[in-house]
């Protein structure tokens, strides 16, 4: 259940990550564009910004449930001497 759970969590926050980082940087790249940078780079840190780091704290918790449920496989497929 735990690889399960860590796979999706792995999944979403790559998805979520992925997609808020293109998006923020075409609109940096219209700021840049434009000559507004300072006018919307504000607004790209919070609109764009916290769903990255949702979808990256995502990624990194589904990682570690991922690692800990393989060393609870290894742990309980090791013989007991």
């Amino acid at each position: 259940m735990k690889s399960l759970l860590g796979g999706l969590l792995l999944a979403v926050g790559i998805l979520l990550a992925g997609v808020s980082g293109l998006c923020s940087l075409a609109f940096l790249v219209m700021g840049i564009g434009d000559g507004g940078l300072a006018d919307i780079l504000p607004l790209l840190l919070v609109v764009g910004g916290l769903p990255f780091v949702i979808g990256v704290g995502l990624f990194f918790g589904g990682r570690s449930l991922l690692r800990s449920a393989r060393q609870e496989q290894e742990e309980g497929a090791s013989p007991d001497s």
